[in-house]
């Protein structure tokens, strides 16, 4: 995984507290067309600078589909809901799924809830048609004993239960420290995913993030047939340069056999997104990348 990636991530959830940075379906959970998208995270600096130009770029090259990063005191990009929504609908876009992160200040433990902010992040979900509500990091806090885990992983159950009241799920994203950290002689991802109930968190696997938790993308796919609703269809090459050992490149050129994970995943009959996400572009620009990844997409029937 790019740093710059896990530095926001990371910045975004500690700014939470006492902030709004995070705050019917058109996607019914019942019906699950399998849908081909991207990660918006992917051209994040050309989102930033000119974010009605980005999209319309992408809607050009033929995405149909786009999955948010930015979500900051009840806007997606600086637009409201409405506004954004609007925006998406006439390029013919939408947007099933995003990512915001479920930290420890979104949970009131003297009163049992969600603060009004996760309850405003689900509601403008619910709003933007999102089929999918996707917390993309673990804080460290409750990672630091398997107690705070599992007390994590039932606030995890709990948003699946407010997500399902719009028609929704909660999902999980994960990145690599989840295959590297064990308790005993499990990972935290194995006890994530045995503890977490299907029927409410979904589980969107990044096929590329895990390979510097040491992990392999088709072995944990075997492990768990059909927990993997949505997917972060990634490749990977050895990193030039930082302190991991792989970043992202271009689909089908790396290590990851990424056709033959995501036509396992088709066909077990778990997966119904499959999001590009690419953080690193080795010279060429994002969106140069975000066209090639999609050609090599529809090349191979997605």
């Amino acid at each position: 995984m790019n740093p710059s990636r896990r530095d926001f991530i990371k910045k975004s959830a500690l700014a939470v507290a006492g902030t709004s940075l995070f705050s019917s379906s058109l996607f019914a959970t019942n019906a699950k067309p399998q849908i081909l998208g991207m990660q918006l995270y992917c051209v994040r600096n050309e989102m930033k600078a000119d974010p009605l130009g980005t999209l319309k770029e992408l809607s050009k090259m033929g995405y149909q589909h786009v999955e948010h990063a930015n979500y900051v005191n009840r806007k997606f990009y600086g637009w409201t809901p409405a506004e954004f929504k609007k925006i998406l609908t006439d390029l013919g876009m939408t947007m099933p799924s995003g990512h915001t992160v479920l930290g420890p200040a979104h949970w009131d433990e003297a009163k049992k809830d969600f603060t009004d902010t996760w309850k405003y992040t689900v509601e403008d979900a619910a709003y933007m048609g999102q089929q999918f509500v996707i917390s993309p990091w673990m804080d460290q806090k409750v990672r630091q004993s398997k107690d705070a885990l599992m007390k994590q992983l039932e606030i995890f159950n709990k948003s699946g239960e407010l997500c399902k009241k719009s028609g929704m799920k909660f999902g999980y994203h994960n990145h690599d420290f989840e295959f590297s950290e064990k308790f005993g002689d499990k990972t935290l991802y194995d006890i994530i995913l045995e503890n977490t109930d299907p029927n409410l968190v979904m589980q969107q696997l990044d096929t590329g993030n895990l390979y510097n938790g040491g992990a392999k993308a088709l072995d944990v796919v075997n492990k768990f047939p059909g927990r993997f609703e949505s997917l972060h269809v990634k490749d990977e090459i050895a990193a030039a340069g930082g302190h991991e050992k792989y970043e992202s490149t271009i689909l089908g050129t790396g290590i990851v056999n990424v056709k033959e994970v995501i036509d396992l995943c088709r066909q077990s009959g778990g997966t119904i997104h499959f999001i590009i996400e690419q953080e690193s572009y080795q010279g060429k620009t994002p969106l140069q990348c975000m066209k090639e990844n999609f050609e090599v997409m529809k090349k191979w029937g997605y």
